[in-house]
């Protein structure tokens, strides 16, 4: 069995991007930094885990607006990016990169930390998600349906991390544990499973959306909980390794999305706003399993 997921292309420039590709998944590996920032005429930092989403919208937006030759965008974990934006560019191992974004894409509390620091005016709400599912292997070998089936003492979880991503971890954390209350569970049982000292949860180490396939991929869990439209990304590009599980809930936690341009936006960044705050933008985001504010 191959040991790494051979994740495809991910670009604004779309099918256009062609060449020799150096990478090594073991030690070696950039997928969440997408473009040349040193020709980009705009410049996107955004929270990572609806990439996909973005990806068809940067790709829409040059399609329309061809004198943007390139966007440069990132798309991490928000911590990331937030930190790249105070210190004034991208460190990447030993490769740096003196580039900052025109446009910020986060949950509200992420971006309104950049509104406090005055580097931007103010941000709009534009994209939710539409809850979370379970992410298993392809056939669902240990016969996974329901959050019950969490507890059982052959099954390994895999979550992101609660201290390098807090913010996708506390969404897990709380619908599990609200679920958890709505079958009638033991809440202290999962409480347990679930917290950063568990010995029973594979956490992952910075950067969930990436590493949650993979782990399930190479056999060290059997589940994870995910963002909807991260398992519909995974089922779409990797049909034959996984599948979700959805669940009927309503305590299901959502999140939105908010974006605001860096100071005045640069030359583009204001017509990608009006972009993303489009129907255009929204059909692309629902197709992509998320809704539109």
């Amino acid at each position: 069995m191959e040991k790494y997921l051979k994740w495809p292309i991910e670009a604004s420039m779309g099918g256009a991007v062609k060449g020799f590709r150096w990478q090594q998944p073991g030690s070696n590996l950039c997928l969440d930094f997408h473009g040349n920032p040193v020709t980009a005429q705009l410049v996107v930092y955004s929270d990572g885990n609806h990439h996909m989403a973005l990806e068809a919208c940067c790709q829409a937006f040059v399609q329309s607006n061809p004198d943007v030759l390139n966007i440069f965008y990132a798309t991490t974990p928000p911590n990331v990016i937030l930190q790249s934006v105070f210190q004034g560019g991208l460190m990447l191992g030993n490769l740096q990169i003196k580039v900052q974004p025109n446009v910020f894409i986060s949950p509200g509390n992420i971006v309104d930390q950049l509104v406090n620091k005055g580097l931007m005016a103010k941000h709009t709400a534009f994209a939710r998600s539409r809850g979370n599912v379970l992410l298993v292997k392809k056939g669902n070998p240990k016969n996974i349906t329901g959050i019950p089936d969490l507890l059982r003492a052959d099954i390994t979880l895999t979550l992101s991390n609660p201290l390098t991503e807090k913010a996708s971890y506390e969404v897990y954390k709380q619908t599990l544990l609200d679920m958890a209350e709505e079958l009638g569970m033991d809440i202290t049982a999962m409480r347990s499973l679930i917290s950063k000292d568990s010995d029973r949860v594979v956490f992952g180490e910075s950067i969930h959306h990436r590493e949650v396939p993979q782990t399930i991929f190479s056999g060290r869990a059997d589940v994870a909980m995910v963002y909807y439209h991260l398992a519909l990304r995974y089922t779409r590009i990797f049909p034959d390794d996984f599948e979700l599980i959805e669940l009927e809930s309503k305590t299901n936690v959502c999140t939105d999305y908010h974006i605001g341009l860096i100071n005045d936006g640069g030359e583009w960044g204001q017509g990608f706003y009006e972009f993303m705050v489009s129907k255009k933008a929204g059909e692309l985001y629902e197709f992509h399993g998320l809704n539109h504010i």
